[in-house]
Protein backbone atom coordinates (compact mmCIF):
# COMPACT_ATOMS: atom_id res chain seq x y z
CA UNK A 1 0.00 0.00 0.00
CA UNK A 2 1.47 3.63 -0.83
CA UNK A 3 2.09 5.63 2.22
CA UNK A 4 -0.24 9.02 2.12
CA UNK A 5 1.67 12.15 2.85
CA UNK A 6 -0.67 14.42 4.75
CA UNK A 7 0.60 18.10 5.21
CA UNK A 8 -1.04 20.09 8.01
CA UNK A 9 -0.82 23.88 7.97
CA UNK A 10 -1.98 24.67 12.19
CA UNK A 11 -1.37 26.62 14.93
CA UNK A 12 -0.64 25.71 18.73
CA UNK A 13 -3.02 28.72 19.57
CA UNK A 14 -5.65 27.85 17.23
CA UNK A 15 -8.58 25.75 19.11
CA UNK A 16 -10.31 24.45 15.59
CA UNK A 17 -7.01 23.06 14.96
CA UNK A 18 -6.57 20.81 17.94
CA UNK A 19 -10.55 20.06 17.40
CA UNK A 20 -9.45 18.97 13.68
CA UNK A 21 -6.45 17.08 14.85
CA UNK A 22 -8.31 14.20 17.13
CA UNK A 23 -11.42 14.44 14.40
CA UNK A 24 -8.99 13.43 11.51
CA UNK A 25 -7.64 10.88 13.70
CA UNK A 26 -11.20 10.01 13.83
CA UNK A 27 -11.21 9.71 10.98
CA UNK A 28 -8.24 7.42 9.93
CA UNK A 29 -10.16 4.96 13.25
CA UNK A 30 -13.51 4.25 11.10
CA UNK A 31 -11.17 3.45 8.26
CA UNK A 32 -9.47 0.81 10.47
CA UNK A 33 -12.65 -0.80 11.97
CA UNK A 34 -14.44 -0.42 8.74
CA UNK A 35 -11.47 -1.83 6.42
CA UNK A 36 -9.75 -4.10 9.18
CA UNK A 37 -6.79 -1.41 9.29
CA UNK A 38 -6.09 2.27 8.92
CA UNK A 39 -4.55 3.58 5.74
CA UNK A 40 -0.72 4.07 5.63
CA UNK A 41 -0.78 7.93 6.15
CA UNK A 42 2.28 9.94 7.48
CA UNK A 43 1.36 13.56 8.70
CA UNK A 44 3.45 16.80 8.82
CA UNK A 45 2.97 19.76 10.70
CA UNK A 46 3.20 23.42 9.13
CA UNK A 47 4.02 26.55 10.84
CA UNK A 48 0.93 29.39 10.58
CA UNK A 49 0.68 32.27 12.78
CA UNK A 50 -2.77 33.16 13.24
CA UNK A 51 -2.09 36.27 15.52
CA UNK A 52 1.65 37.20 14.53
CA UNK A 53 1.63 40.58 16.29
CA UNK A 54 0.98 38.65 19.85
CA UNK A 55 3.57 39.84 22.55
CA UNK A 56 5.13 36.57 24.26
CA UNK A 57 3.78 37.69 27.60
CA UNK A 58 0.07 39.04 27.13
CA UNK A 59 -1.86 40.57 29.71
CA UNK A 60 -5.15 39.50 29.75
CA UNK A 61 -7.12 36.71 28.90
CA UNK A 62 -7.71 34.39 26.23
CA UNK A 63 -11.14 36.06 25.77
CA UNK A 64 -10.36 38.93 26.19
CA UNK A 65 -7.68 39.09 23.77
CA UNK A 66 -10.40 36.81 21.24
CA UNK A 67 -12.60 39.87 21.84
CA UNK A 68 -10.13 42.83 21.00
CA UNK A 69 -8.81 40.83 17.86
CA UNK A 70 -11.93 40.75 16.39
CA UNK A 71 -13.76 43.82 17.48
CA UNK A 72 -16.58 41.93 19.53
CA UNK A 73 -18.15 42.52 22.93
CA UNK A 74 -16.67 40.13 26.03
CA UNK A 75 -19.71 38.71 26.23
CA UNK A 76 -19.64 37.46 22.38
CA UNK A 77 -16.46 36.48 22.99
CA UNK A 78 -16.80 34.18 25.92
CA UNK A 79 -19.95 32.70 24.14
CA UNK A 80 -17.54 31.76 21.23
CA UNK A 81 -15.27 30.19 24.16
CA UNK A 82 -17.57 28.22 25.35
CA UNK A 83 -19.13 26.75 22.09
CA UNK A 84 -15.57 25.61 21.37
CA UNK A 85 -15.10 24.28 24.47
CA UNK A 86 -18.24 22.10 24.22
CA UNK A 87 -17.41 21.17 20.80
CA UNK A 88 -13.65 19.82 22.02
CA UNK A 89 -15.08 17.86 24.89
CA UNK A 90 -17.13 16.36 22.54
CA UNK A 91 -14.08 14.88 20.43
CA UNK A 92 -12.11 14.08 24.01
CA UNK A 93 -10.73 17.05 24.93
CA UNK A 94 -10.56 18.83 27.77
CA UNK A 95 -10.36 22.72 27.11
CA UNK A 96 -9.93 25.28 30.46
CA UNK A 97 -9.84 28.80 28.42
CA UNK A 98 -10.23 30.45 31.77
CA UNK A 99 -6.34 29.06 32.47
CA UNK A 100 -5.19 29.44 28.83
CA UNK A 101 -2.23 31.91 28.81
CA UNK A 102 -1.76 33.52 25.46
CA UNK A 103 1.26 34.14 23.62
CA UNK A 104 3.05 34.71 20.95
CA UNK A 105 3.37 30.84 19.03
CA UNK A 106 6.64 31.60 17.01
CA UNK A 107 9.03 29.85 19.12
CA UNK A 108 6.53 27.01 19.55
CA UNK A 109 6.46 26.45 15.63
CA UNK A 110 10.34 26.42 15.92
CA UNK A 111 10.35 23.53 18.65
CA UNK A 112 7.55 21.47 16.14
CA UNK A 113 10.56 21.65 13.31
CA UNK A 114 13.22 20.51 15.96
CA UNK A 115 10.69 17.66 16.76
CA UNK A 116 10.62 16.99 13.15
CA UNK A 117 14.51 16.54 12.91
CA UNK A 118 14.35 14.07 15.93
CA UNK A 119 11.28 11.88 14.06
CA UNK A 120 9.05 13.16 17.01
CA UNK A 121 7.03 16.14 15.69
CA UNK A 122 3.74 14.51 16.02
CA UNK A 123 4.12 13.64 19.94
CA UNK A 124 5.03 17.44 20.26
CA UNK A 125 1.96 18.81 18.58
CA UNK A 126 0.04 16.82 21.00
CA UNK A 127 2.18 18.15 24.01
CA UNK A 128 2.18 21.66 23.22
CA UNK A 129 -1.91 21.54 22.10
CA UNK A 130 -2.44 19.52 25.49
CA UNK A 131 -0.10 22.19 27.16
CA UNK A 132 -1.46 25.37 26.32
CA UNK A 133 -5.98 24.36 26.16
CA UNK A 134 -5.64 21.81 28.66
CA UNK A 135 -2.72 22.62 31.65
CA UNK A 136 -2.71 26.40 31.52
CA UNK A 137 1.35 26.37 30.32
CA UNK A 138 3.14 29.04 28.46
CA UNK A 139 4.20 28.35 25.40
CA UNK A 140 6.10 31.10 23.84
CA UNK A 141 9.08 31.23 26.40
CA UNK A 142 12.00 29.29 25.53
CA UNK A 143 12.82 27.64 28.97
CA UNK A 144 8.76 26.69 29.16
CA UNK A 145 8.71 24.78 25.30
CA UNK A 146 12.52 23.08 26.53
CA UNK A 147 10.83 21.65 29.06
CA UNK A 148 7.77 20.75 26.95
CA UNK A 149 10.29 18.98 24.90
CA UNK A 150 12.08 17.03 27.53
CA UNK A 151 8.66 15.31 28.51
CA UNK A 152 8.58 13.74 25.22
CA UNK A 153 12.18 12.57 25.32
CA UNK A 154 13.70 15.66 23.48
CA UNK A 155 17.11 16.61 24.82
CA UNK A 156 16.13 20.04 26.70
CA UNK A 157 19.59 21.68 26.39
CA UNK A 158 19.90 20.79 23.06
CA UNK A 159 16.64 22.35 22.39
CA UNK A 160 16.80 25.56 24.46
CA UNK A 161 20.02 26.51 22.35
CA UNK A 162 18.12 25.46 19.12
CA UNK A 163 15.35 27.87 19.98
CA UNK A 164 17.85 30.54 21.45
CA UNK A 165 19.52 30.52 17.98
CA UNK A 166 16.81 30.59 15.60
CA UNK A 167 17.88 27.75 14.09
CA UNK A 168 14.49 26.70 12.76
CA UNK A 169 13.20 30.25 12.37
CA UNK A 170 13.87 29.83 8.58
CA UNK A 171 11.86 26.68 8.29
CA UNK A 172 8.65 28.50 9.86
CA UNK A 173 9.50 30.73 7.70
CA UNK A 174 9.39 28.58 4.59
CA UNK A 175 6.13 27.02 5.99
CA UNK A 176 4.38 30.84 6.33
CA UNK A 177 5.73 31.48 3.01
CA UNK A 178 3.70 28.28 1.35
CA UNK A 179 0.95 28.96 3.16
CA UNK A 180 0.40 32.20 1.73
CA UNK A 181 1.43 30.73 -1.95
CA UNK A 182 -1.31 28.52 -1.57
CA UNK A 183 -3.95 30.83 -0.41
CA UNK A 184 -4.44 29.53 2.80
CA UNK A 185 -5.84 31.54 5.50
CA UNK A 186 -7.42 30.13 8.19
CA UNK A 187 -6.28 27.09 9.49
CA UNK A 188 -6.26 24.16 10.30
CA UNK A 189 -5.71 23.34 6.51
CA UNK A 190 -4.98 19.57 5.57
CA UNK A 191 -3.43 19.26 2.08
CA UNK A 192 -3.91 15.64 0.90
CA UNK A 193 -1.44 13.75 -1.25
CA UNK A 194 -0.18 17.34 -2.44
CA UNK A 195 -3.33 17.97 -4.30
CA UNK A 196 -6.39 18.02 -2.17
CA UNK A 197 -7.05 20.70 0.06
CA UNK A 198 -9.27 20.33 3.24
CA UNK A 199 -10.36 23.31 4.93
CA UNK A 200 -11.44 23.40 9.10
CA UNK A 201 -11.70 20.64 11.52
CA UNK A 202 -14.31 18.74 9.22
CA UNK A 203 -16.93 16.16 10.57
CA UNK A 204 -14.45 12.80 10.47
CA UNK A 205 -16.91 11.62 7.99
CA UNK A 206 -16.08 14.28 5.44
CA UNK A 207 -12.58 13.15 6.25
CA UNK A 208 -13.30 9.13 5.65
CA UNK A 209 -14.85 10.58 2.49
CA UNK A 210 -11.57 12.79 1.10
CA UNK A 211 -9.61 10.02 2.26
CA UNK A 212 -11.22 7.26 0.34
CA UNK A 213 -11.03 9.57 -2.80
CA UNK A 214 -7.98 10.01 -2.55
CA UNK A 215 -6.33 6.52 -2.10
CA UNK A 216 -8.97 5.32 -4.81
CA UNK A 217 -7.08 7.30 -7.47
CA UNK A 218 -4.01 6.35 -5.87
CA UNK A 219 -4.99 3.10 -6.76
CA UNK A 220 -6.04 4.10 -10.05
CA UNK A 221 -2.99 5.73 -10.78
CA UNK A 222 -0.44 2.56 -9.96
Amino acid sequence: MTTLKVDVWSDVACPWCYIGKRRFESALERMAERDGSAPEVTIEYHSFELSPDTPVDFEGTATEFLADHKGIPLATAQQMQDQVTALAAAEGLTYRMDDVRHTKTLKAHELLHVAKAFGKQSEMKERLLRAYFTEGRHVGRVDDLADLAADIGLEREAVRTALETGAYAEAVADDIARARAFGINGVPFFVLDGRYGVSGAQDPAVFVQVLDQVLAEQGADV
